[in-house]
């Protein structure tokens, strides 16, 4: 057989989902003590409401294509929440198309944005997926590192050492995966002033939008002058234990979005007709008391499980500004980031992420989802300790 194409031996697996996989093959196998802090899923399911919306839409025969850009309800959903939450007002029509998840959203923006050999700046470290996707659009992504004594933020200087004739745009996620940064307006303009100057794509990750405990989030998009030059790529993976069914939605300028239906056309059709059903519910109205204790509870669980790990000696790990992620800094212990992963996995039947797998600013890190059941956090932090404790 002729070998398999080049472009699937430039890129490397998801390391994420791959633990998450490892974990999972191990309980098949009978070992059933395994704590698993490695892919971003909460332990709660989807909220009842949207369940019974999607459970409505297959029962009533809403089992068709949809329009490539998402049903009409939809899309009025998401023009809702942006409006609502962030002060947005989008066409939904002209500025909004439907995603199976951030990661098809941010497929779609780069393939519409990025050339053969065109630059994209991302954060080192970033989530696992932007680098691969960037290579597979035909990109090359250029890291530039978040370093510790700066808050894990780009400053000015940094950023603009990195700009070339050849950058097309600048990816970055807020809040931040995997350390847990929520961008100030002062990051944000930074960003804003360096794609003006260079005229440059901005496309954002903004799916932990939702899930933000300290400063408050706000979309580039919002800002002056960014509109026509930003994608948003929003979802309801993460913020409503939604990782399953797939669904986000991506907020274009109004001249990228044929290129975006076009590609939408050709890659996926459409996403899930009654998947957009139960979406539209979550998206429809403002929060219900069960999601919004829902979300307190997460915060509470971050706070008590970044601050378990940070009284372990020789670790650190502060409460994330956003998102659900502790960052555990283990460059006492001696060991890689890698070797720490797989002495918990081995020895203590602890999956988690090494921080490498998030680029080399990563490295000395290990990525730990801190919302699973209080059960799991409390064994969790007592196996860290009993493997990596000096």
């Amino acid at each position: 057989m002729k070998p398999i194409a080049q472009r699937i031996s430039e890129i490397p697996s998801s390391a994420t989902v791959g633990i998450a996989d490892q974990a999972a093959r191990m309980r098949q196998s009978g070992i059933d003590d395994i704590i698993d802090f490695s892919a971003g899923r909460a332990f709660e399911s989807t909220p009842g409401y949207i369940v019974q919306a999607a459970i409505s839409a297959l029962n009533t025969g809403r089992t068709h294509q949809t329009m490539s850009t998402g049903t009409p309800e939809f899309r009025a959903a998401c023009a809702q929440k942006l409006k609502r939450e962030n002060g947005i007002e989008a066409d939904p029509d002209r500025e909004i198309i439907a995603t199976s998840g951030v990661k098809q959203g941010l497929t779609l923006a780069l393939l519409a944005v990025i050339s053969p050999g065109d630059e994209v700046i991302i954060e080192d470290p970033c989530f696992v997926s932007y680098v691969p996707l960037i290579l597979l659009s035909g990109g090359r992504p250029v890291p530039v590192a978040l370093r510790s004594e700066n808050n894990f933020r780009w400053s000015r200087e940094q950023l603009e050492r990195h700009v070339t004739p050849r950058t097309k745009a600048i990816l970055f996620n807020s809040p931040h995966n995997p350390v847990g940064t929520v961008h100030s307006l002062e990051d944000l303009e930074i960003i804003r002033q360096i794609a003006l100057k260079h005229d440059l794509f901005v496309i954002t990750d903004e799916v932990y939008e939702r899930v933000t405990w300290k400063g408050r989030h706000t979309c580039m998009a919002g800002l002056p002058e960014m509109r026509e030059r930003t994608v948003t790529i929003m979802g309801l993976t993460k913020t409503f234990a939604m990782g399953g069914w797939r669904i986000g939605f991506a907020l274009t300028p109004p001249g990228l979005m044929p290129a975006m239906t076009k590609l939408q056309q050709h890659l996926l059709t459409c996403a899930c007709s009654f998947v957009q059903a139960g979406a539209a519910a979550a998206y429809g109205e403002a929060p219900p008391k069960e999601v919004l204790d829902l979300w307190r509870e997460w915060e509470a669980r971050c706070a008590w499980m970044t601050s378990g790990l940070d009284a372990i000696a020789g670790l650190k790990c502060p409460m994330p500004e956003g998102g659900f992620y502790g960052w555990l800094d283990i460059s006492e212990t001696g060991l890689t980031s890698a070797q720490a992963a797989q002495k918990l996995l081995d020895e203590q039947h602890v999956a988690v992420v090494p921080g490498s797998a998030f680029g080399a600013a990563g490295e000395g890190y290990l990525r730990i989802t801190c919302v699973k059941s209080r059960k799991d956090l409390e064994q969790g932090v007592q196996r860290i300790r009993t493997a990596l404790e000096p």
